[in-house]
């Protein structure tokens, strides 16, 4: 296959050092979307976020980290992502040649703020231990607390570059500055989406944005501009176009678990408005080995079968 879009894809990031491209490039050109342009990643942090319990119960194998770094391995994601637990307790001789994202900050979910901080729990340093490729960071944009965070963000992704490594940005809108409706507001996911490539992200993990609008202003700008958020794909562009323009690798979560033909739809609608691919957690490693291995299989079809990229820029 072609490495074109690849090194397309690459050149977005050309201010960058020969170990930050490098990394990003092991992930583009590994497991069965090698080449494309596109992604398919394993995240595991529910256990810390949610808890054993709600995440693993449903398929017990789920408890022992070794089982989702054996299926990222078999599905042929693109790479894992999990908290420094679960990727130190994979063990090298398990996880070598995988490219890892080490997830460096968390919640819990036994007390609930309505503004919400992740606990730092990891470092540059624990990454290269690790071995892994990048960094994983949450930022709650609508939280009182997020001010902390962008502020840690910048200074991880210095520290994450200095080093060689990518930076991964989970940019999910929370808080008490958001309606309820407002955390997956078009508006709000497209304005996080910003928040996170200004802070560094080479990756934005984002929610797929509904219909919503949360602020006034930007229905008013929404509507002068007539851009058009009445599909999902449509969202979705607007998103990516948010994220310099689609320079920026933007890629949307499974969210939480849903049918399968719900989650295909999705990623049919997430790949026609042209998301970089897909972060595909519950919605995979809860459902029996085989089915969870012929889902991602089949997201992974069907974001390779969209990998021509959409023209996003505007004339000049």
């Amino acid at each position: 296959m072609s490495h074109d879009r690849v090194n397309e894809i690459l050149s977005w990031y050309d201010h960058e050092n020969r170990g930050v491209r490098s990394n990003l490039a092991r992930m583009f050109m590994h497991g069965r979307l090698a080449g494309t342009g596109k992604l398919v990643i394993l995240p595991v942090d529910q256990g810390f976020e949610h808890g054993p319990t709600r995440s693993f119960s449903v398929q017990p194998s789920g408890f022992d980290p070794r089982y989702h770094a054996r299926l990222a391995i078999a599905a042929g994601c693109s790479a894992y992502a999990a908290p420094p637990g679960a990727l130190a307790d994979a063990g090298l001789d398990l996880t070598a040649g995988l490219p890892l994202i080490l997830k460096v900050n968390s919640s819990d979910g036994l007390y609930q703020d309505a503004d919400p901080q992740p606990a730092v729990t990891a470092s540059v340093d624990d990454a290269l231990r690790l071995g892994c490729c990048a960094v994983g960071f949450t930022i709650y944009p609508g939280s009182a607390a997020r001010i902390t965070m962008f502020e840690q963000l910048r200074s991880l992704a210095a520290d994450a570059r200095a080093a060689g490594l990518g930076v991964v940005v989970w940019a999910y809108p929370r808080g008490s500055g958001l309606s309820e409706a407002g955390q997956t507001a078009v508006d709000v996911v497209a304005y996080s989406a910003h928040i996170a490539a200004q802070l560094g992200a080479h990756i934005i993990k984002v929610k797929p944005p509904t219909s919503h609008v949360e602020f006034d202003s930007n229905r008013t700008s929404l509507s002068k501009a007539g851009v058009d958020i009445s599909s999902l794909a449509a969202r979705v562009s607007h998103v990516v176009r948010s994220a310099f323009d689609g320079r920026r690798v933007v890629i949307f979560s499974g969210g939480p678990a849903k049918e399968r033909e719900d989650v295909l739809e999705e990623n049919r609608q997430t790949a026609a408005g042209g998301g970089f691919g897909a972060i595909v957690g519950r919605n995979s490693f809860q459902r029996p080995w085989s089915d969870a291995i012929r889902l991602l299989h089949d997201i992974m079809d069907i974001h390779e079968r969209a990998a021509a990229p959409l023209d996003l820029r505007v004339p000049m």
